[in-house]
């Protein structure tokens, strides 16, 4: 059940005091700084029949009143005003990808989250492509030498493995033009999971005379169906240690082992958002992790073409400008989906 619109507009102006302030609020502070039209002793009353129902605490006796994870629930889906970015910030961003996006996909991602946690002044994590999902794009050989050649393996969600491999010395260019070529076709494609053993030892039997100078890229092969370890890059992980919430050293701890792990992290980023469009905001407990109980967690999917490959996510305080960092995330995913 809703609340009226009294109710709503004392909610909404406590939160927005506590956000900016970091204080608990009183019903003085709302009369003063916002227009409700009430007399502080009736916003008093409507902020204990808010207390009474949930939506709002009381953190220490004769204080004012904070947000309450139910509280903060109801802001964000019933009351909160979409926001937007200056145009200076969307030109910033844009240009920051314009200058990145012929990079790894590594050095991409690594930017996106140092570009998030500058915009909001909160914790970025981006959960990398997945390897797997990834489709094979181009095996190249570059000769470096008369004796060895680089072997580079490039998917279509950037990335790129390579090897130094030996090339034997009776390996003529058009021979090794025609194993690239081979290859290529073979492959061509193919999500890494679809690369079979099954497959690699049919392309063994078709390149027999290569075998052993191709063991090696057969073996970069294999191994890439072995790794899908998602990667989760993480940005402004000290921004955390200025919000006043968390000033007990034994949060911050927490936090900060919980950075060091990455399947956590993955678990964290990739649970909430499979098969939901938009931005998702996940609010204290709501969230899977324990140690991320007292924290806010807003996110969103990134595509290419149409398969969700990876998260990108912002976390800070409940108390968080909701509004601003949804903006911010949906803006960055945006450019990251068009790099």
């Amino acid at each position: 059940m809703g609340l009226n619109k009294r109710k709503e507009s004392i909610l909404q102006a406590v939160t927005t005091e506590y956000v900016t302030m970091a204080q608990p609020v009183g019903s003085r502070s709302i009369a003063r700084r916002y227009n409700t039209g009430l007399s502080p002793a009736t916003i008093r009353n409507e902020m204990a029949d808010l207390e009474e129902m949930g939506y709002l605490i009381q953190p220490h006796t004769s204080a004012g009143r904070i947000p309450s994870q139910k509280g903060y629930r109801y802001y964000v889906d019933s009351l909160m005003e979409k926001a937007g970015l200056e145009e200076e910030e969307k030109e910033q961003i844009k240009n920051a990808f314009d200058y990145n996006k012929y990079g790894e996909i590594d050095e991409i991602i690594k930017h996106t989250s140092r570009l998030l946690s500058s915009l909001t002044n909160y914790t970025s994590l981006v959960l990398g492509p997945q390897l797997k999902k990834s489709a094979f794009k181009k095996l190249q050989i570059m000769p470096t030498d008369s004796q060895r050649g680089l072997l580079i393996l490039v998917t279509d969600t950037g990335f790129v493995k390579n090897k130094v491999i030996k090339l034997p010395q009776t390996l003529s260019m058009n021979d090794l033009s025609r194993i690239v070529s081979y290859l290529n076709k073979r492959l061509e494609g193919l999500t890494i999971d679809k690369i079979t053993s099954s497959l690699i030892n049919e392309m063994r039997r078709d390149l027999y005379h290569y075998v052993k100078f191709l063991e090696e890229t057969f073996t970069l092969l294999e191994e890439s169906l072995v790794e899908d370890e998602r990667r989760v890059f993480l940005g402004g992980t000290t921004n955390i240690l200025n919000q006043p919430e968390f000033g007990d050293i034994n949060k911050v701890k927490a936090l900060l082992t919980l950075f060091e792990q990455q399947s956590l992290l993955s678990t964290l980023l990739s649970r909430p958002v499979a098969g939901v469009e938009g931005v998702v905001i996940k609010i204290g407990k709501e969230n899977v992790l324990e140690e991320v109980q007292e924290c806010s967690l807003v996110m969103t999917a990134y595509c290419l073409g149409n398969d969700v490959v990876g998260t990108i996510g912002v976390l800070g305080p409940t108390r968080m400008e909701y509004s601003r960092v949804v903006a911010v995330v949906q803006h960055i995913a945006n450019q990251l989906e068009k790099v």
